[in-house]
């Protein structure tokens, strides 16, 4: 049965379920989620997903929400992508978790405000404060990927997988690949990885559909 995957090109969480979906073999199509047109607010959205947010993952009668839940649910359908070890396991677990306070919410957040809101309503003082936050989270990923290929281990798991999800848009919001060495070198692993797909080659709906 093909999994279905409501999505939509723009959003970075999506692209973490997404990514780990096309890597891992499964059988799975997108579905556009039009968020920017308000289609996640109305009623049947709801009954698919009552926090209102995208991605959702339908496999048969099971839907899931939350892309870190959705990653774990691929992890065990394949054993890809979980780690070799319980101890690898963890770490993964404590990566994905890092990234979800610390990374993706902000950069999420900021990549919005800058590129997604009208020109007069983005706030300069917020938009400072969260790229002074975030300018200390890839420090912290950077520093951590010295001398290695992956976050974990000796390949690619759900912690690069969660990781990555907003660094390869395109729009900007303040990080340059150029400027963290050891981010940039990660990325083009990932990037080299099989099967790897830009998110807006992977999903539908990208900014040039809206302009």
């Amino acid at each position: 049965m093909t999994i279905k995957l409501y999505c939509f090109g723009e959003s970075g969480n999506a692209y973490k379920a997404a990514l780990a979906l096309e890597l891992s073999g499964l059988d799975w199509e997108p579905e556009f989620v039009d968020f920017f047109g308000g289609a996640a607010r109305t009623p049947e959205f709801r009954e698919l997903n009552v926090m209102g947010e995208a991605p959702v993952l339908v496999d048969g009668d099971l839907t899931l929400t939350q892309s870190g839940v959705m990653q774990m649910y691929i992890t065990e359908k394949t054993g890809k992508f979980g780690g070799a070890t319980k101890a690898e396991e963890r770490e993964v677990m404590r990566w994905m978790f890092w990234d979800n306070h610390k990374l993706s919410s902000q950069t999420g957040m900021l990549r919005f405000l800058m590129n997604f809101l009208p020109e007069d309503k983005r706030p300069a003082e917020v938009i400072a404060f969260t790229q002074g936050r975030l300018k200390a989270a890839y420090t912290t990923l950077n520093t951590h990927l010295e001398g290695r290929d992956w976050i974990v281990g000796d390949g690619l798991t759900n912690a690069d997988l969660s990781c990555c999800g907003y660094l390869f848009y395109p729009e900007p919001f303040g990080f340059e690949r150029k400027d963290w060495p050891n981010i940039d070198r990660w990325l083009g692993n990932i990037e080299h990885t099989p099967g790897w797909k830009h998110p807006y080659d992977l999903m539908p709906g990208s900014p040039a559909d809206r302009a």
